[in-house]
């Protein structure tokens, strides 16, 4: 799922210029913690504006991100093979052929990205083509269509415009106690300043951005699930399960984060677990046994 750390990544540096914008309108217009419901608007406003903005870039990021070459005109027998595979898989979920692509990569992975089912991408890299049969292929072609009919770049952008209004919202909340704190009983004098309050705003809305990505991080496990599931009803389980097992044989994929399709191999465990856009493969595999 080539989505999740680049989406957050570009939020996160969205939201940085967004923040920077707000502080003015704020400033000029006095929205404060003491209107904290006028403050709470517009940081959901600005967060959700945010949020979208990510979305609508996804596809063009993830393209020049990885190198991916979009499939115009296939030249190649493989190429042919694997828009043609693509168009099968897509008319039996019922969404639009999306844009075909192949990145670079040693690593065999995978994503789909894309604004909406009618402006979507998937792309597969170079070595899942070298190093998968093509039936394991066909169930990772068949698992990113999946993530496309199931609209989850859609929900993952409502989701991040949630988290985005509440980092925003209670960095301020933060930086004005913190504020206030430092004037003590002397209204009238001391306090941070405006730049060193705007400052302390963006720094607590980077941390707060990372944190939040736990939850991102959790709905992005559950819609692997289902992505898997997808693909077995488009080709099979028994191919999407070796194609998981292929995975579990191979050596870590270079992707991260976002730009993982298939690739946690199952060894984090604790905190760090909190963190996995993906549940292990062991798990995965479980889950599609059982259906």
């Amino acid at each position: 799922m080539q989505r999740i750390l680049l989406f957050l990544m570009t939020n996160i540096a969205i939201l940085v210029v967004v923040s920077f914008v707000f502080n003015i309108i704020s400033a000029n217009t006095g929205l404060t913690v003491q209107n904290p419901l006028g403050l709470l608007i517009l940081c959901g406003l600005f967060g959700f504006g945010g949020a979208f903005v990510s979305l609508f870039i996804s596809r063009w990021m993830a393209v020049r991100a990885t190198g991916a070459q979009v499939i115009e005109q296939p030249r190649t027998p493989t190429e042919r093979w694997l828009v043609e595979t693509v168009k099968q898989q897509t008319q039996r979920a019922g969404i639009p052929m999306p844009q075909v692509a192949i990145f670079p990569s040693h690593a065999p992975n995978a994503f789909a990205t894309g604004r909406s089912k009618s402006s979507s991408l998937v792309a597969v890299s170079t070595g899942l083509l070298e190093q998968m049969s093509q039936d394991e292929v066909e169930a990772v072609l068949a698992h990113e269509v999946s993530h496309i009919a199931n609209g989850d770049m859609v929900t993952l952008t409502l989701i991040q415009g949630v988290v985005n209004t509440f980092v925003m919202f209670f960095a301020r909340i933060i930086a004005s106690a913190i504020d206030n704190a430092t004037r003590g009983n002397n209204q009238q004098g001391g306090g941070l300043g405006t730049f060193a309050y705007f400052g302390i705003v963006m720094v607590l809305e980077i941390i707060f951005g990372i944190l939040a990505s736990i939850i991102v991080m959790w709905f992005s496990r559950k819609r692997e699930f289902r992505a898997d599931a997808g693909s077995a009803q488009l080709v099979g389980k028994q191919k999407m399960i070796a194609a998981l097992e292929r995975l579990q044989r191979g050596q870590e994929p270079e992707l991260k984060g976002s730009m993982l399709a298939f690739g946690i191999n199952g060894k984090r465990s604790g905190l760090s677990r909190l963190f996995m856009s993906h549940p292990p493969l062991s798990e995965r595999i479980e889950a599609l046994r059982r259906i």
